[in-house]
Order: C-alpha cells, then structure tokens, then sequence
C-alpha cells in the first residue's frame, strides 16, 4: 500500500479506537450520578452516533475546504482536549441542579409538559453535554483522512474501503480492549487521560506525514520527539495509574494564590472494577474501628471490624428477626445463599451467630468480594464466594456447588435505587429460586420503592405470587404508616413455597422482646431462659438494642387491597415480569425521580 494510505488507515484506527473507549467509558463514569439502565446506554449510544454523523458530514466540508495535514493535526489536538475534559465535565455537571425541579427550571417544566420523564430529559442532557463534542470532533477525522489519501481518483473506492476496514477494526480492537481489559487495569479517568494524550501528540505526527510537502528534517525530528513524549506519557500514567483514577476537583480557597487539586470524597482504598467504582472510607463506630463500602453512588456496607453483629441498615435487622424467627421452629435451618455480596455484612453476621451455617454468596464482580475479604473482615470466615451472574449460578446449582442439597434461606440482595438486573426480577427466574429452596424455606429480596405510588415494587410482588402462590407473598416494612402513605422506602418482600404464618412470627417477637428487656448482660439473657443461642450472638444482639423491634409484617388483607388499588392510585396495573417483557427502567424511574430530587408535577 502507498504510504498515505498507511498513514490515512492508521489514523482511522486510532480515531475510531477512541471513540468506542470513550462511549464505553461513559456508561462508568456516568453510574454515579445516573446509574446504569436502558435510559443511560440509550443515550450514550445514541449521543455518540448523532456526534460520529454529524462530524461525518462537517469533515467532509472541511476536507474539501482545508484538505491540508494541519487540518487532520488540529482535528486530533481538540479531539485530545475534549477527552481530557470527559472526566471535569462528568464530576461538574453529574451533581448539578439541573432538570430537576419544573417549578423553578423553565427547561425542566418544558419537558415535563412534554410528557417526556425528567429522569430521562437529564440523562440525555448530561450526555450530550459531556460525549457529544469529542465525538463529533473524532467523526470529522475519516472525511479528512480520506480526502488526504485518495491520489488517485481510479482507485478511490479501493483507498476509501481499506481505510473504512481499518476504522472498523479499531472500533472492535477498543470495544473489546475498553470492556475486557482497560476499564478494570486503569480506571476510567486514567484511561480517559490516557486517550486525550494520544490524541494531542498524534496531531502533530500525522499532521506532518501527511501534509502534501515534505517537512524535512525538523518536521521529522518533531515527529520522532512527539512519539518519545506518547510513549513516555503513557507510560508514566500506566505506572501512576492508581493515583491518577482517583476523582479530583479544584478547590478554591482564599489564602491559596492557584486553586488546588483535591480528592472529591476521600477514601481509603479506591478501585474501578468492570461493574463498580469502589470505594472504602474508613469510620468510627462508636469507638470501634469500622469502614464503609461505597459501590459507584451508593453506600452498600457499614462494617465494625471489632463486632460482626453490628448491623446499622432496618432491613438487615428484619432479615435477622426472620430468621430467628424461622431458626425457632426448625433449629437445623443451617444452608444459606445470597444473591449480591456488597459488603457481605449479613454473611459475616450469620457466620459468628450460628457455628453450623453453610454460607454461600453469589457476587458478580471478583473485585468487591476480593475487598470484602481483604478489608472487611470476611478472610477468616467460612463463607464459600461464587464470582458469577446469580441467574447462572441457579440455573447451574449443583454442577458449581456439586451438591443437590436446597437452601433454606435465600437472600435476593442484588437490587439497588439505581440500577436492578431486570433478569432477576421475572417469572422464570423466580422459578428456578423456587427448585433451590426447601418446602419450607425462606426467599427475602431487598425492593427500594415508593410504596404508596411506585410502580415496581407491586408488580415485583404480583410476579412472585405467580410462581409462589398468592397467599405465600408477604411485604416486611420498618414504617408504621399505612401502605398508601408510605413514600421512598426499603421493603423487604418474603415468599415461600409453603404458606407461612405470620403471626406465629408475631408472637415470636412479642416474646423475644419479652425476655430481652432489662437484659445487661449475656448470661442474664441465657440465665432468663434463652436456650441455644451462642455467647457471642447475645452479646452482638444486646449491643444493637434488640429491646426495638424492627419489622412490621403486612396483614395478607391489607396487602391484597392494596395491590387491587395499584391501578386506581398510580395509573398501572401490576404486570407479571416475564424473560419477554421486563421494562424495569421504565417501573423504577418515578422513584429515581423523587429519590434523587426531581419532581414531577
């Protein structure tokens, strides 16, 4: 091939490298703020490819208007700068008050005549207005490249198809590169700074190869020294990558004469794993050394690293007086299993609290599990961690486990505000949780809606009475305040293969609360008649104030009418979830918007 044909063709590579890494990394960079759903990657894709044609059809005008190799330099200098302020852009814009409230922002009251979901309006916005420059810039590279390439007006379509072929291969080089390799080696922001230096200093190399004029030896000595300085940068920020992920912003104080660069969040450990950006925050419980597992925006995990009974969320104590509850009337119920690990706080919990558990935890992403052990507290405990999808894990139970053996608990702990896997809410995936518990087992799932008007949470429930039988479905709350009034709030949702009764659980607590007042001491608890509970499980019960009982199980009358409301109060009947039919994103968005301060008049 002549040689600017080889020069044209890398550059398309290299410019359609980028741009996939850049749209790849947008769905991390941006979970934080937006979250990860069918809302955030129907915009980055959607962002990106309006930025690649419309760069397609201004390079072209450009092309036939400047057709010089400057041309080509300064389209990859300014696609250079753009990638490096995707990260600014991101942390400034992800928290801004914008498209939130219609009755202040005249845009967000435009949409919300509309009809269009504010939830929506601001990811789409806050997309474009990170992604859409850079990609645009990058679209307008190819026209250039071809118009600097094609000498020969014979041979134009055997010029243009080579340098498209290696566009395209560059584009699946960094789609694959960016999803496998790159995002969990350097981090987002590293890799992002990483782009924009490559960029920057290619502007220069193609600039003059490819100028029509030869540039003798100075324009060679300048593109033997730009290749140095890429290789050196790189470099540098491969070795330096750790420090460079972390997020920073520009503190401006004044006594300081520049603005300083300071860790927005500070944490002590910090890591972007293919699926989360983690972060460990050291705390102080009540004297007690303790640290704080944040996955992308969320808090999943407070852990006291001297007390394993330490359980700071409501709803991990409801699922505590469950199972104590459970363990009650059947005290073999040893086999548990949780779908989503975070903090692994409640295995952590059950694994002290009772020596004949057999704990396993289906996690998808080895890095969170392998913080949890190195830095929560898990190393030395008996917990078995599967790394895997958990609709995988269940549907291939006894080939990974090499047991048959069923669970008699079952924790559904994968959902979070932002961002539920919709595979695992549907029919079909209920019934296989089903084959894996026992006839009396437990299944608890963590459910963060609006009780009183969300669309989620009910349909979720109608979806497990379906496999589970409508009687055998209850909903756990910790608010006194009647179902219909109750706003954003965490539920636990219980099902079971046989029917339950609820209120042997009552009475359960009534007598459990009974004992333990005006215990001070372990041995009071045991010498009070509490038989077969460990030492170290009263005395982890006692200092996390059992005296206050947590759950308030809804009555199954109450429950069926206010299913049958759902329609009259929110506007939509409660669906059953199928593998063919599961618009998650759409049920949750109302309770992102009131979650995350938008409101919808």
């Amino acid at each position: 091939m002549r040689r600017e044909i080889v020069l044209g063709s890398t550059v398309a590579f290299i410019a359609s490298f980028c741009t996939l890494v850049i749209e790849l990394v947008a769905g991390r960079i941006l979970a934080p703020y937006v979250g990860v759903s069918l809302y955030t990657w129907t915009s980055i894709i959607g962002v990106v490819l309006a930025g690649i044609s419309l760069g397609a059809y201004f390079g072209g005008l450009l092309a036939d208007r400047y057709p010089r190799g400057s041309t080509l330099g300064w389209l990859l200098f300014l696609s250079g700068l753009t990638s490096l302020a995707v990260p600014i852009l991101a942390d400034s814009l992800g928290d801004a008050p914008i498209l939130r409230d219609p009755n202040t922002e005249t845009l967000a009251w435009l949409v919300v005549q509309s009809g269009m979901s504010l939830l929506m309006a601001r990811i789409l916005v806050t997309t474009t207005l990170v992604f859409f420059v850079p990609a645009l810039l990058l679209g307008m590279i190819s026209p250039v490249v071809v118009k600097l390439a094609v000498q020969d007006l014979e041979k134009t379509g055997n010029t243009v198809g080579k340098i498209y072929a290696f566009s395209t291969l560059g584009s699946i080089l960094g789609t694959f590169a960016t999803g496998f390799f790159l995002i969990e080696a350097m981090g987002t922001r590293t890799l992002l700074y990483s782009v924009g230096a490559l960029l920057i200093l290619c502007a220069p190399i193609f600039g003059l190869t490819l100028a029509p004029r030869r540039n003798g030896r100075l324009g060679q000595a300048v593109v033997a020294a730009c290749i140095l300085a890429l290789i050196v940068t790189l470099s540098l920020l491969w070795s330096q990558r750790e420090a460079v992920a972390r997020p920073m912003w520009l503190y401006f104080d004044s006594d300081d004469l520049v603005p300083r660069l300071v860790e927005i969040r500070p944490g002590t450990y910090y890591k972007e794993s293919d699926y989360y950006t983690i972060r460990v925050v050291e705390e102080n419980f009540h004297g007690d050394p303790g640290r704080t597992l944040v996955l992308d925006h969320l808090i999943h995990s407070y852990t006291n690293l001297n007390d394993p009974f330490y359980l700071k969320y409501d709803y991990l104590k409801i699922y505590e007086e469950l199972v104590a509850w459970h363990r009650s009337r059947r005290a073999d119920a040893n086999d548990f299993l949780f779908i989503g690990g975070g903090g692994y706080t409640l295995p952590r919990y059950f694994d002290h609290a009772y020596e004949d558990a057999r704990i396993d935890v289906v996690e998808i992403d080895p890095m969170v599990s392998k913080v949890a052990h190195e830095m929560l507290g898990i190393k030395d405990t008996r917990i078995r961690t599967f790394n895997m999808d958990g609709r995988w894990f269940v549907m291939n139970k006894e080939l990974i486990t090499h047991s048959s053996d069923r669970y008699d608990y079952i924790f559904g702990d994968a959902f979070n505000d932002l961002s539920i896997p919709y595979h695992l809410t549907t029919k079909e995936f209920d019934s296989l949780l089903k084959q894996c518990l026992k006839p009396d087992g437990l299944l608890m799932c963590l459910v963060i809606d609006n009780v009183s008007q969300g669309h989620f949470i009910p349909t979720y429930i109608r979806t497990l009475q379906e496999v589970f039988g409508q009687d055998n479905v209850y909903l756990v709350v910790f608010s006194e305040s009647p179902l219909d009034e109750i706003p954003c709030h965490t539920c636990i949702v219980v099902a079971s293969p046989s029917r339950l009764d609820m209120d042997d659980f009552d009475r359960f607590m009534d007598q459990r609360l009974a004992r333990q007042k005006g215990v001070t001491s372990a041995v009071g608890a045991v010498g009070g008649g509490w038989v077969g509970w460990p030492m170290l499980t009263l005395q982890g019960m006692i200092r996390m104030n059992p005296s206050q009982r947590t759950s308030r199980v809804i009555s199954q009358k109450d429950l069926q009418h206010w299913l049958r409301t759902r329609k009259e109060k929110t506007g939509r009947e409660p669906m059953v979830l199928t593998d063919d039919y599961c618009p998650v994103d759409n049920l949750t968005a109302p309770m992102f918007e009131e979650r995350f301060g938008f409101r919808k008049q």
